[in-house]
């Protein structure tokens, strides 16, 4: 009971604050004023998207409809499993574009020779649109997950049908997709990270030696300054993104030792029950913390984000 009255408080008033903050995001990037280029303000603005995507499905259609409504369009099977497919769609998104978003930054930090090819704005273009194909063709499956319960030929509600939890291929289908959601992101990220940080931790004992060597006056170097400003924002969307989705892998590989949750609370276990709600707010808090991060780090995106919220008061006092 403690759980569904915490849920009814936090998904209303995370929808209410992700929204309209990943809609003024996507209004300062498509501005372009924010100091950053073409091919990292792509990859942020699809990431914004994606979030927003998540709110939307997750969080309204498949968290606060149901929790709210007397008559939920739930019964519906064909929404039900509608609404799974673009949930587990949306989702890949925002996990793989936050990736794109990595290997990005380490191709431009580590590979200068791979650089001028892959770090374009063509590119990322190309690279979100595969990822969004890949994600929404992956995520099919889900759409028949599902069965209508019935009483006397009235839908009641949709159920999982019995074969998800017996079948070969929901079991290899179900194994896939909590690899790529989020095991393999994990390590893709932490990899690309620990690669990046070695290779500036090396550029930046070559480059200092070399200016001490040239130039014994301390100046600043335009070079490492950029580098530094492209590292603060990398790591800490990658940072945000392990601490706020840690819970909720750690769940996963628990559901999928102890079978499924169902044993859980048949058994009476009630902290992996209660993590089991907790790692998915905190995986949808995830959907609103860039733009903490965009404004901590980022000087010229917080005069934008001031020029948008002022202009208009400056627009009714003129």
């Amino acid at each position: 009971m403690e759980v569904t009255k915490t849920r009814m408080i936090f998904y209303p008033i995370l929808a209410a604050v992700a929204i309209p903050v990943n809609l003024l995001v996507i209004l300062i990037l498509l501005r372009g004023r924010c100091g950053l280029s073409r091919c990292i303000t792509c990859y942020l603005l699809a990431m914004a998207s994606a979030d927003l995507a998540v709110i939307l499905t997750d969080v309204i259609l498949k968290q606060i409809i149901p929790l709210y409504s007397t008559d939920p369009f739930t019964k519906n099977i064909t929404l039900c499993g509608l609404i799974d497919c673009l949930t587990h769609a949306a989702t890949d998104l925002s996990v793989w574009f936050t990736v794109a978003f990595t290997f990005d930054r380490f191709v431009a930090i580590c590979c200068q020779k791979l650089k001028t090819k892959y770090c374009t704005w063509r590119t990322a273009v190309v690279i979100i649109g595969t990822v969004t194909a890949l994600s929404c063709l992956k995520n099919i499956p889900w759409y028949y997950r599902y069965d209508a319960v019935y009483f006397f030929f009235i839908p009641l509600f949709c159920m999982v049908k019995l074969s998800y939890y017996t079948s070969p291929l929901w079991k290899a289908f179900d194994l896939l997709h909590r690899v790529t959601t989020p095991l393999l992101p994990f390590i893709l990220i932490m990899l690309l990270n620990a690669l990046t940080v070695r290779n500036i931790l090396l550029a930046s004992r070559t480059r200092r030696r070399l200016r001490s060597q040239g130039d014994r006056r301390n100046q600043k170097d335009p070079e490492m300054e950029n580098r530094r400003k492209s590292i603060i924002l990398l790591f800490s969307i990658s940072a945000s993104f392990i601490l706020l989705w840690m819970t909720q892998a750690v769940y996963t590989v628990h559901e999928r030792i102890t079978l499924n949750h169902i044993i859980d609370r048949l058994l009476k276990n009630r902290l992996p029950f209660i993590i089991g709600y907790i790692g998915p707010m905190l995986q949808l808090l995830s959907s609103c913390s860039n733009t903490c991060i965009y404004v901590v780090t980022q000087s010229k995106f917080r005069e934008e984000l001031k020029n948008v919220l002022t202009y208009p008061f400056v627009l009714f006092c003129c």
